[in-house]
């Protein structure tokens, strides 16, 4: 009897997947370049320690919210939580910011998959496709404004 339950695989093969191969692939590589890419920029950097500013030392100009208005905008700290991630220091990355250290989370998992799919010539676009992305967006901008809020309560400039 427990030998009839399968559990069914969690990918399935690119030649199966919803798109055509070629374009599976090119997704694929696209994903597994920007979170090489990511994971390169935020490990050459240092975290900064006010909790913010850390995409300063990337190139990017300073955030003009916190100037406009006195207080963090809704990203404040998002980079700086990423670059703890990437160097880490995963406790110091949510406690920075929730809701960057999810997204870096999320986006290295999701590179990581991609190089697995790649690698073993598994359907990439499959996986993504099936993802609840409405309930996922609404939980990404629900994280986001709560983080915001988290944020704004400990904000030193």
């Amino acid at each position: 009897m427990a030998d009839s339950f399968v559990a069914a695989p969690r990918t399935i093969p690119v030649a199966d997947g919803p798109i055509a191969p070629w374009a599976d692939r090119a997704w694929a590589i696209a994903t597994v370049a920007a979170a090489s890419t990511a994971f390169g920029a935020l490990a050459r950097v240092q975290p900064d320690p006010r909790g913010h500013g850390t995409h300063e030392q990337l190139g990017m100009d300073a955030c003009g919210w916190p100037l406009a208005y006195g207080i963090p905008c809704p990203t404040c700290g998002c980079t700086t939580a990423a670059c703890l991630l990437v160097h880490g220091r995963i406790a110091a990355a949510f406690a920075t910011q929730p809701f960057g250290a999810a997204v870096a989370a999320v986006g290295l998992l999701v590179g990581a998959h991609a190089a697995l799919c790649l690698l073993r010539g598994r359907s990439f676009a499959d996986l993504v496709v099936r993802w609840p992305i409405w309930r996922v967006a609404g939980y990404g901008l629900a994280l986001m404004f709560a983080a915001w809020a988290y944020t704004w309560a400990r904000w030193q400039p």
